[in-house]
């Protein structure tokens, strides 16, 4: 789906979204019921930079600002950070870390936060937007990747031909949509032929609290030892703390 079809069938009604010449998402629109809902993302494809961080920071430092509990909506197509030598130098890893914190503050506050994933999502971008918010849906053709196979074998050392053996059974080294609902990324994959603004608001009015990522990545098989490992850790320090940790 083009982003217009997507904002179409999200807000029939009309919305105030607009996209910068950055590609960058921002606005607001109102769900069926008239409650409001802030929109921010990155569109077209386009990389993540600096400057292209801090409107979307701002709008979600307003919306908390404002109170209340607007959710926040991230929509997502970004073929990832924008790699310069000028956006290294400004610090790009902590611009995205403070996106992140921004989005993780607003759910703190109350905000449900909503990435819906349409087109590319891939690295630092990905990690800022999209896997920062509390659920995440994709939509058919997404293509989302925290690290292609080729950039994997850089770090791990491992031959491409090995990776793409071990993704073939192992989730965890394959990019794709498939594969990270296995991993519980996404909370699920929303259907282009039905109206989005309805299954928006089924996914807001039975959304988990908390993070349950990794819960739902050992249900789906695809990420058999997170939930067990956090468990481990939490009830080690429930026991060095005499109980007075919290999970």
């Amino acid at each position: 789906m083009t982003l217009d079809e997507v904002l179409n069938s999200l807000f029939p009604s009309g919305h105030a979204v607009s996209v910068g010449n950055e590609g960058i998402i921002t606005g607001s629109a109102r769900r069926p019921g008239g409650e409001p809902v802030s929109v921010i993302g990155v569109a077209n494809g386009v990389a993540l930079g600096t400057a292209g961080v801090l409107p979307l920071a701002e709008q979600v430092l307003q919306v908390i600002a404002a109170g209340g509990d607007t959710p926040i909506l991230v929509l997502v197509d970004t073929q990832g950070q924008l790699m310069t030598r000028r956006d290294e130098m400004r610090g790009l890893n902590e611009y995205l870390a403070h996106l992140a914190k921004c989005l993780l503050l607003a759910s703190q506050q109350g905000h449900r936060t909503i990435g819906l994933e349409y087109g590319k999502a891939a690295a630092g971008a990905f990690l800022a937007t999209a896997l920062a918010t509390d659920t995440l849906i994709g939509l058919p053709g997404a293509t989302p990747t925290v690290m292609d196979l080729p950039s994997v074998s850089r770090v791990t050392k491992l031959p491409v031909e090995q990776l793409e053996e071990l993704s073939k059974t192992t989730p965890v080294f394959a990019p794709g949509l498939e594969h990270m609902v296995q991993m519980g990324a996404f909370a699920a994959v929303w259907d282009p032929a039905q109206p989005l603004d309805a299954q928006l608001e089924a996914t807001l009015a039975t959304g988990p609290s908390g993070d349950v990522r990794d819960e739902t990545g050992e249900r789906r098989k695809g990420r058999p030892m997170a939930a067990s490992v956090a468990r481990r850790v939490i009830a080690d320090a429930l026991v060095q703390s005499g109980g007075r940790a919290t999970a």
